[in-house]
């Protein structure tokens, strides 16, 4: 299979597994990431907050940030892509400002753009914990950053070389449906 039909494959699982009537709220948001000395990675992020499961802390996620929209715009810079689903836990959910862990799972695909590149290792599997704070601003609209650590990591060799342990971001996100 190739890294694109992986992505496809994430997508439509997270799109299949959860029903309306198991969904709180869900928001939607921009995200800036940036890898510890490397790319700096733009992109999106889908979240859906679980009625009913641990007092109403946890949430389920896609998340899918690229540095085609990012250090790679009008650059040579590798053009990278993650896609990952998330699970969420949200601490002192009544404060102000709330601690929060993602545990993600997904995919990274590096687009080395030239056959020179074929036998380097472009795609490798993600698994990363990302602890971090939420400051809702308002009613709808929510700040939150965050750094994590990727679990699996390359050095070219045995895995893709763009893909660094540390990276940490910044995300707006805004709540579209709350039931």
């Amino acid at each position: 299979m190739k890294a694109r039909e992986y992505f496809i494959l994430i997508f439509l699982i997270f799109c299949t597994f959860f029903k309306a009537e198991a969904q709180k709220e869900f928001t939607a948001g921009v995200r800036v990431q940036k890898g510890v000395n490397l790319y700096l990675e733009n992109g999106i992020f889908f979240t859906y907050h679980i009625n009913g499961f641990m007092s109403g802390k946890t949430a389920v996620g896609l998340k899918y940030v690229s540095s085609r929209f990012g250090s790679a715009i009008g650059t040579n810079a590798v053009k990278q892509d993650n896609l990952m689903l998330f699970g969420n836990y949200l601490f002192r959910k009544e404060k102000k400002l709330k601690p929060f862990i993602d545990l993600n799972f997904g995919l990274f695909h590096a687009d080395y753009e030239s056959d020179i590149f074929n036998d380097l290792p472009n795609n490798s599997l993600l698994v990363s914990l990302e602890p971090g704070i939420n400051y809702p601003v308002n009613e709808q609209i929510s700040i939150m950053t965050s750094f994590g650590y990727n679990f699996i990591t390359g050095d070219g060799v045995s895995g893709p070389g763009t893909l660094y342990p540390l990276f940490y971001q910044f995300s707006v996100g805004y709540k579209i449906l709350k039931k």
